[in-house]
């Protein structure tokens, strides 16, 4: 018979656990065996110690195991999905799952809400009026086959193991651990019933992995696990240095979704190429493309013909959104009551920017959560942010601030002008994909 304190013990000692006492834990969070004192203690000896890369799989596999695994038989296409580790204006998802799933794939995309300054898929989807970030299974179902995609939130039953540790890792400082977030974000796709994941590894200011040398080993341990679960997984490490896109906010970021899809003189040319970079990843790990030059092709087509845009107006119909928010998603998504222009103090060029500052400051507006119960105002942030290379002269807008009154507005531009930084000579330029891990380990330039 074994015992849980033992097992701590074993760890807290940097001792590796065999595959059984790993899923003996697992099963314990999941079914209350383990007080949250036993838990805490697990995951603080595992935060010091760490884990080889067979425990890493075994708690993994344990975890997904805790709930049901998504099946999809009689699919059209290729089961895939992607996965950011969150920034700052990242609305990347809700482009990229209309346009995969226009080129044929299916994408069943599990996501979550905002976590300290970094905005969340859903918040940004329950901005739209009567969308469901929460339909049961068989909804799921019905929409992925009719439509490709579904952007939805983690069901009860799926690796619910994951939401109890990760509650006891928020509020006991072991958040940032490598295998900890490793295996909670491998045993919700491999719940999910995946043919193959890619992951988008941030690095930057604004990004969880502040550093590049955290950021790859993220992205190697993500993959390499995967890939022992049986899941083909690749990742791009990409830049968040600056806010990805023009705006930061819930509401806006839709308008901006929207834009994207249908206005291609309006793209932002760094979201782009993120979209692009991970679409073809996604389209060549389905077998949908031989190569990624050739997938980036296939999807760039799928966005010039409407074929994407018109997939997003689907999937926003089908989960109870309105059926014209390609349209008029201007009348359906709410606006700030006020709206005011950061402006620059000097002439010159922006040199930088500090994200994770800009992105406590859309928080601060009411864009985002300080505490679990706070309720989102999704109509505040900021549009027109100027991107790292853009000259201004003194007096011209740096943002729009979209507040809820003129003192919330003032407020946010102070942040502003303290993060955006202008200096007289343009900074040298550089990808905003960094680079590309596969299977074998290797890292090199993705195709963007």
């Amino acid at each position: 018979m074994m015992l849980p304190q033992e097992i701590i013990r074993q760890k807290r000692d940097g001792q590796a656990l065999a595959a059984d006492a790993v899923g003996f834990v697992v099963r314990g969070i999941a079914d209350g065996s383990l007080s949250d004192a036993q838990v805490a203690a697990f995951a603080m000896a595992v935060f010091l110690r760490g884990m080889t890369r067979d425990e890493c799989v075994a708690l993994t596999s344990a975890m997904t195991q805790s709930g049901t695994i998504l099946r999809w038989e009689g699919m059209p296409g290729p089961v895939l999905d992607k996965h950011s580790t969150g920034g700052v204006g990242d609305k990347v998802s809700l482009m990229l799952a209309p346009v995969v799933a226009a080129c044929g794939g299916v994408v069943p995309m599990i996501s979550g809400r905002g976590l300290g300054h970094t905005g969340g898929t859903l918040d940004k989807l329950a901005a739209i009026p009567g969308y469901r970030t929460d339909p049961d299974i068989a909804t799921l179902r019905r929409v992925v086959r009719d439509v490709g995609c579904a952007i939805i939130g983690q069901t009860d039953d799926l690796a619910p193991a994951d939401r109890r540790l990760y509650a006891i890792r928020d509020v006991t400082a072991t958040v940032e651990s490598i295998p900890l977030i490793t295996a909670s974000i491998l045993s919700k796709k491999l719940a999910e019933g995946l043919d193959g994941l890619v992951m988008d590894i941030k690095t930057g200011s604004g990004a969880f992995a502040a550093s590049a040398a955290m950021a790859r080993d993220l992205a190697d341990s993500i993959v390499a696990v995967a890939t022992g679960a049986g899941l083909p997984t690749t990742a791009l490490i990409t830049d968040m240095d600056q806010v990805l896109g023009t705006t930061v906010g819930n509401a806006l970021e839709v308008r901006e979704t929207v834009a994207y899809l249908t206005e291609p003189r309006t793209r932002d040319a760094r979201l782009h190429d993120v979209v692009m970079a991970l679409a073809a990843e996604m389209l060549v790990l389905g077998k949908l493309a031989p190569s990624l030059a050739e997938a980036r092709t296939k999807a760039e087509a799928c966005l010039a013909d409407g074929r994407a845009a018109e997939t997003f107006a689907r999937m926003v119909a089908a989960l109870g959104g309105p059926a014209d928010i390609l349209a008029r998603g201007d009348a359906h998504l709410p606006t700030a009551t006020a709206v005011r222009a950061c402006t620059a103090e000097r002439a010159g060029v922006v040199t930088g920017m500090n994200a994770r500052d800009i992105g406590l400051a859309v928080v601060t507006l009411g864009g985002g959560r300080r505490r679990a119960s706070d309720t989102i105002d999704p109509s505040v942030g900021l549009s027109d942010v100027a991107g790292v290379g853009r000259r201004v002269a003194a007096g011209d807008p740096l943002a729009l601030v979209h507040a809820a009154d003129a003192a919330a507005a003032d407020a946010a531009i102070s942040t502003l002008r303290r993060a955006i930084h202008v200096a007289n000579d343009a900074p040298l330029p550089h990808p905003v994909v960094h680079a590309r891990i596969d299977a074998e380990g290797t890292s090199r330039e993705a195709i963007a």
